[in-house]
């Protein structure tokens, strides 16, 4: 009687072994202070950093939505792992959680070792850009739960925070100023509606020109990373509001108190030429909501720092918090 191995199942352990062994210097280019041991054991580690008075640990989970899709599709690989580790960082970000460490969940129907490996490298360099390390991770074949080509990605960031810095909602203010820093495109939110509206609406193609470059590159050009400006200009800023699924108008409140709204100058917005191709088929409320339409963070900022943040980042005034109900409102 024939026998069946693992193999035979659709699980091949020696690519996963090859795989591990690929990302070994992808892991350790990402080392920073704090890393204790390397790949290899039962879980990553990290040391708690020092100089917090009532260190808060922080963590944040997220994936780069169906933005996998067009990375799959068009076999282009190495930039969606940045994305992953934008996501999780920059929300740590909001609440004044400095990153640590990063952790990424790989799950394919069929191991590609080249793919998966420049999966990890896009992640390794994401967290080279947040100065954070990857300390672990897991790959999970599961055929049958995908198919060959497939797979997905989830990312979890921790970081550390000054207890007594993370509520930032209390500080917010009537007459603080509100600097929009900029995308570098959709970053990883509203793809479902832009696939649609570009190839089935539009019908074009992943290698269509469009702004200088093919379309596809537009669309995979990751995602910002804001961490340094953070670290830079961490006593200036009051608030920070990270611009994902829900646009400016859903996001944006999440840092103001019951009694503030958020007055955006609509005409200030220095919307990208992706969102302007598509706003031909889209309600104008609906991008709104949908997409991130060139801004990727808020930052609210005392008037009396606005020079000082304008001069230290690419970012632009685009409104101010006043009296009235929570919400953000275009004007």
């Amino acid at each position: 009687m024939s026998q069946i191995s693992y193999k035979d199942a659709g699980v091949d352990i020696d690519a996963g072994n090859s795989f591990v062994e690929n990302i070994k210097p992808l892991v350790k280019s990402t080392a920073i202070a704090g890393v204790l041991g390397g790949i290899g054991s039962f879980a990553g580690a990290f040391e708690l950093p020092k100089g917090f008075k009532e260190p808060v640990m922080l963590a944040a989970t997220d994936g780069v939505g169906t933005k996998l899709k067009l990375a799959i599709d068009s076999g282009i690989h190495n930039t969606v792992g940045i994305d992953l580790v934008a996501m999780c960082v920059n929300d740590l970000l909001c609440n004044f959680g400095t990153p640590s460490f990063f952790l990424d969940y790989y799950a394919t129907g069929k191991l590609d070792v080249k793919v998966a490996t420049n999966v990890v490298a896009g992640i390794a360099e994401g967290c080279i850009r947040a100065e954070c390390a990857l300390i672990g991770g897991e790959t999970a074949e599961m055929p049958g739960m995908y198919s060959a080509d497939d797979y997905d990605l989830a990312g979890f960031a921790v970081g550390v925070a000054e207890k007594s810095e993370m509520d930032r909602v209390s500080l917010v203010r009537a007459g603080h100023k509100l600097i929009a820093l900029p995308s570098s495109g959709l970053h990883s939110n509203g793809f479902s509606l832009a696939r649609k509206v570009l190839f089935e609406k539009m019908g074009m193609k992943f290698e269509d020109q469009f702004n200088g470059k093919a379309l596809i590159e537009t669309l995979l050009e990751p995602t910002n990373i804001y961490v340094k400006t953070f670290k830079a200009l961490k006593n200036e800023i009051v608030a920070m509001a990270h611009i994902t699924g829900g646009g400016i108008v859903e996001n944006l409140p999440r840092v103001l108190p019951e009694h503030l709204k958020a007055e955006i100058q609509k005409a200030s917005i220095k919307v990208l030429p992706i969102f302007e191709l598509m706003s031909a088929h889209v309600a104008e409320d609906e991008m709104y909501r949908a997409f991130n339409m060139g801004v990727g963070m808020i930052l609210v900022v005392e008037e009396s720092n606005v020079e000082k943040v304008l001069a230290a980042t690419d970012g632009y005034l685009i409104g101010e918090i006043v009296e009235g109900k929570r919400e953000a409102v275009m004007i």
